[in-house]
C-alpha cells in the first residue's frame, strides 16, 4: 500500500409495484452521441418534449436502464447502437409515459455487448403520433474480461441551503466528474435534500451571498408526493448536472435527505416545519418518487440493495441502511433484535450470501454510511451503527457478524465506499487496535458531498480498530461549501490485468489531493 496525502396519497404497495414494473421493465432490447437537453422544457402544441434530459443506470455487461421525462402523456423510445452515428441500430418500444408516474419513463435495454460504449437516443411519441426532438447520450458496458475499469463515487446535492447560483457555475463538481471520465458512477445517497428548502439567498460564512434559482418544490420541506418530486426535477435543472447524466450510468441508493434528515422507520416527527408528522406516510411518497426519478432496474419488492457485476475484476454491493433500520437510540443493545437492525436481517444474508458467490477480484461494498466514524441524532443517541468506544453493542452487532463472515469464508479484496458525512477520507480497519478481533484488516473511503455544507472531522469509534490515513478536513477548519473548491469527489481504478486498484480523492475543481494503491490478496 502506498498512501500520498496531496398531494394525493400513493396508492396501496401492491398497485404501486405493478406499475413501476410496467413502466419500468417492459422493454426489451437485441444485440444501441452525447447531446444533454438545453434547458427546462416549455409545453408546445402538438409535440412532446423531454424536459429534464436523459439518463441511464444500473449498467451489466449485457444490461442498462435508460431513464427520461416528458411533457405529456406519450410513448417512450430507444435507439442504440455502438457506433456514434446510430447505423445499424436497435430501436426499442419502450413504456408509456403517465401523469400517474409524472411523465416520467424508464426502459430497460437487454443484449448489449460487454465492454462496448453504447451510443443511444431517446424519443416520445404521443398517441397522435407527434413526435419529440430527441436527446442524445452514451453508456459503458462491463466487461467480460480484465481490461481497466475506472469508477467514481460521492453523494450530497442540494444541501444546507446551496442550490443553484448560475452567477458561480452551477454544480461544478458535476462538470468535473464528467471530466474524470468514470465508466459508471456510484450515487452514495442524499440525491436531494427533501427537508432544506432554498431562500433565494443564503449568506455565505465569510462573506458574501449565494443566489439561488428558487424552482417549484423547493419554498419549504417536502411532504407531498408532488414536493419531493419536484426536488429532483430542480436538480435536473442545472446543465452539468443533465450533461453529466446523460453521459455516465449510475448506480443509484439513498440515504436520509431523499425522505427527511436522520429518519427511520415508525419515526413520528416532532418538527413543526411538518404538517405530516407520520415518518412512514412521508417514506411512501418518498420512495415513490425515488423510483419515478432514478434509473434503478425493476424489482418486484422495491429493493435498493442489490449487485451490480463490473467483470471478472470488479463487483459493486449497494446497501440500503435506512428501510430495514430500527429506531435511532443510544444503540448500546447485547443482542441482536429489531432494534438492533441497520441492514435487516434479510439484507444481511443476501450480502453474506452475494460476496461468497463472487468471483470478481475486488468485493466493493458501497455503504449508505461509514462504519467506525460517531454521528450522533438527537442527544444521546445515534445515526449509524457506531455508538462510543467498547465492544459491539446495538447496531454494530450486525456488522461484527459480517465482518467475522468475510474472515472466516477467506473472502478477500473487500472495500467500503461511503459519503454522507461532508468531508473525504481514507480509513483503515485493522483488529490490532480494535476492541473486536474477529475480522481481517479492510479499508474505507469516504468522499462527498458534491454540492452541499462540508464539516468535519468527526470522531471514531475503537470498535473495529478504525484509522485515519488522510482526511480533508483539518480540526478547526471553517465551513465550507461549493462557494468554493471544499466539494469531494472518489475515483476507484482496477488496472487490467494486474488487478492492482487505486483510489484516488479529488476536490471539486479536479485537483487529485491523495491516493492510496492495493495489491489484490490470492483467494
Amino acid at each position: 500500500m502506498q498512501s500520498t496525502a496531496r398531494p394525493p396519497g400513493p396508492p396501496s404497495r401492491r398497485v404501486f409495484v405493478a406499475r413501476v414494473l410496467q413502466t419500468g421493465a417492459l422493454a426489451l432490447a437485441g444485440p444501441g452521441f452525447l447531446r444533454a437537453a438545453a434547458g427546462p422544457a416549455v409545453l408546445t402544441p402538438g409535440r412532446p418534449v423531454l424536459t429534464h434530459g436523459i439518463a441511464s443506470g444500473d449498467v451489466t455487461a449485457d444490461t442498462a436502464v435508460i431513464w427520461s421525462r416528458t411533457d405529456r402523456p406519450a410513448r417512450m423510445y430507444v435507439e442504440w447502437s455502438t457506433v456514434e452515428s446510430l447505423a445499424q441500430s436497435r430501436k426499442v418500444v419502450g413504456p408509456l409515459a403517465l401523469a400517474y408516474s409524472d411523465f416520467t419513463a424508464k426502459t430497460l435495454l437487454t443484449g448489449l455487448p460487454p465492454g462496448q460504449r453504447i451510443f443511444y437516443q431517446v424519443q416520445f411519441v404521443t398517441p397522435e403520433g407527434a413526435a419529440s426532438e430527441p436527446l442524445r447520450g452514451t453508456l459503458v458496458t462491463a466487461p467480460q474480461d480484465r481490461r481497466s475499469v475506472r469508477l467514481a463515487w460521492s453523494g450530497d446535492t442540494c444541501g444546507q441551503g446551496y442550490g443553484i447560483d448560475e452567477t458561480r457555475g452551477g454544480f461544478l463538481a458535476y462538470r468535473t466528474l464528467l471530466h474524470l471520465r468514470p465508466d459508471v458512477f456510484i450515487h452514495s445517497g442524499d440525491w436531494i435534500y427533501a427537508d432544506n428548502p432554498l431562500e433565494p439567498q443564503r449568506k455565505l460564512p465569510g462573506g458574501g451571498v449565494w443566489r439561488n434559482l428558487v424552482a417549484e418544490g423547493k419554498e419549504k420541506v417536502a411532504e407531498t408526493l408532488d414536493e419531493f418530486r419536484g426536488n429532483y426535477r430542480y436538480n435536473l435543472l442545472d446543465r452539468h448536472y443533465r450533461a453529466f447524466h446523460a453521459a455516465v450510468a449510475t448506480l443509484g441508493q439513498w440515504d436520509d435527505h431523499e425522505v427527511r434528515n436522520n429518519w427511520y422507520p415508525g419515526q413520528v416527527l416532532d418538527d413543526k416545519r411538518y404538517t405530516e408528522k407520520d415518518v412512514d406516510r412521508l417514506f411512501r411518497r418518498a420512495q415513490r418518487a425515488f423510483w419515478e426519478y432514478v434509473p434503478l432496474r425493476p424489482d418486484p419488492q422495491l429493493r435498493i440493495y442489490r449487485h451490480i457485476p463490473r467483470g471478472p475484476l470488479c463487483d459493486v454491493f449497494l446497501l440500503d441502511c435506512r428501510t430495514y433500520r430500527g429506531p435511532n437510540g443510544p444503540n448500546r443493545q447485547t443482542e441482536r433484535g429489531p432494534e438492533t437492525a441497520f441492514l435487516g436481517e434479510a439484507q444481511l444474508e443476501w450480502l453474506k450470501r452475494a460476496l461468497q458467490a463472487s468471483r470478481a477480484t475486488w468485493k466493493i461494498i458501497a455503504n449508505d454510511m461509514p462504519i467506525g466514524m460517531l454521528i450522533p441524532d438527537t442527544r444521546g443517541t445515534f445515526e449509524n451503527c457506531s455508538n462510543g468506544n467498547g465492544p459491539p453493542l446495538g447496531r454494530e452487532l450486525e456488522f461484527a457478524e459480517l465482518l467475522s463472515f468475510i474472515k472466516a469464508q477467506r473472502l478477500r479484496n473487500v472495500v467500503w465506499l461511503t459519503a454522507d458525512v461532508h468531508h473525504a477520507i481514507t480509513h483503515h480497519y485493522h483488529p490490532d487496535r480494535a476492541v473486536f478481533k474477529d475480522f481481517e484488516p479492510f479499508w474505507e473511503f469516504v468522499s462527498g458531498p458534491l454540492h452541499a455544507g462540508t464539516y468535519g472531522p468527526g470522531q471514531l469509534d475503537n470498535t473495529f480498530g478504525p484509522r485515519v490515513e488522510w482526511n480533508s478536513r483539518a480540526p478547526g477548519a471553517p465551513e465550507a461549501g461549493p462557494f468554493n473548491d471544499q466539494q469531494f469527489i472518489g475515483v476507484v481504478d482496477i488496472e487490467g490485468p494486474s488487478g492492482r486498484l487505486t483510489v484516488t480523492h479529488y476536490n471539486r475543481d479536479g485537483q487529485a489531493l491523495a491516493s492510496t494503491t492495493l495489491e489484490p490478496e490470492a483467494a
